[in-house]
């Protein structure tokens, strides 16, 4: 039985409120991540979104807000709107997995992990974010080559994240092995996963829909900047 699947509409607040309340700020209505796990943010039913982003511009010089398109402060500008398909899973993959993977507990590991990411996709994990859920990895010749994990979190929801493969081991189904031993994860906790993907990164869209995942919606990401 799905539950409360209204939430996903407005992923960050009610994660936020629910599974992650430990790492929220709050300004005017709205709520954020603290700016060293996470840059996103999200705007509640009654809230000034204007001066809650201002506020929250003093802790940090970017962040997304994840939504509809914000009502930005005077000292914030828009870098980029991006739009994604927020995509979920009902049932297990049905993929072989044939690599060793580990997970990342150690903070060794959380650091190739901060590397690797930021090298495949920058911007999106912050030094702590690998605090926010439990991460898989591969390695080859004792390096981190493709991971991946759980980021933003509700009582019913996981957000499976970082699923990166280092540009010289792709097309060798690392990201498929490392999709099926977070979702088995994830549906192990009596939760249901899903994930967040630009509308334009056609390839992974492919990848997700051929192992079970459908969109649910489209959702926007919008970067801003502290001016």
């Amino acid at each position: 039985m799905i539950k409360e699947e209204f939430k996903l509409d407005n992923p960050i607040w009610y994660a936020l409120s629910e599974t992650h309340k430990e790492y929220a700020v709050e300004f005017n209505g709205c709520k954020f991540y603290k700016p060293e796990y996470s840059p996103f943010g999200g705007v509640g039913a009654v809230s000034n979104e204007p001066l809650a982003i201002d506020q929250y511009s003093k802790l940090t010089t970017s962040f997304y807000m994840v939504g509809g398109p914000p009502k930005i402060s005077k000292n914030t500008k828009v870098i980029i709107q991006l739009n994604g398909h927020q995509m979920i899973s009902y049932k297990p993959l049905e993929v072989e997995i044939k690599e060793s993977i580990v997970e990342l507990k150690f903070e060794f590991q959380k650091k190739e992990l901060f590397d690797l990411v930021n090298l495949v996709q920058p911007g999106f994990m912050r030094k702590k974010t690998a605090e926010m859920g439990t991460y898989f990895g591969i390695y080859a010749d004792g390096n981190l080559i493709a991971a991946s994990g759980e980021r933003i979190q509700m009582n019913s929801y996981c957000e499976v994240s970082a699923v990166v493969t280092h540009p010289n081991f792709r097309n060798r189904g690392y990201a498929k092995q490392l999709l099926k031993r977070t979702t088995d994860k994830i549906f192990a906790d009596n939760k249901i996963p899903i994930l967040h993907v630009d509308q334009r990164n056609l390839n992974a869209i492919k990848l997700y829909e051929q192992l079970g995942f459908i969109t649910r919606r489209k959702i926007g990401f919008c970067l801003l900047e502290t001016i």
